[in-house]
């Protein structure tokens, strides 16, 4: 199974489609989202082409192949409108490892593998027994990353960015 592993759209509606068009592209099984799906939040600028409405028109016809986490910015409304569940975490299961996602805004709990969003930055590193990966964030990227998400398959985890050509691979 090939999983695309997203997070922080915060409404963009631009990088939404670019992002829908990689899932088709890398011919993805399922899409998992770590939270931050519609909304921008107070503390970030509106991302290039805020258009909540267009992220939802992308995403519904995907909710068969969505498993998504609320983030801080995701509410009760966003759900409403949303055809896919908004849920505090998901597991993947890839035969080998049981990986944790969340968003990444609450503490973490002692399990061997987390996937979180919230800090807009890619990260791969392992802390005492748990390995950390993120995305980083498909419309807000901080900290000098890039448009970036994850591709994981047969436990080979890839970092792909929107800006450039170029992965950084990792096993998981």
């Amino acid at each position: 199974m090939k999983w695309m592993i997203a997070s922080d759209i915060h409404g963009s509606q631009y990088y939404c489609q670019q992002l829908v068009d990689q899932f088709k592209k890398n011919q993805c099984d399922r899409m998992v989202l770590l939270g931050d799906i519609l909304y921008h939040g107070p503390r970030n600028d509106l991302p290039k082409g805020y258009d909540p409405k267009g992220v939802i028109a992308l995403l519904n016809p995907l909710a068969s192949s969505i498993l998504c986490v609320r983030g801080n910015c995701d509410s009760e409304v966003d759900q409403m409108i949303l055809d896919f569940p908004l849920v505090e975490n998901v597991y993947i299961d890839t035969g080998k490892h049981v990986i944790y996602c969340c968003h990444g805004h609450k503490p973490f709990p002692k399990v061997p593998i987390i996937f979180y969003g919230h800090t807009h930055i890619p990260e791969h590193h392992k802390e005492d027994d748990t390995l950390f990966c993120n995305p980083g964030s498909i419309s807000l990227p901080k900290a000098g990353s890039t448009h970036s998400y994850m591709l994981l398959e047969n436990d080979v985890l890839t970092w792909k960015s929107l800006d450039h050509e170029g992965n950084e691979t990792y096993h998981v």
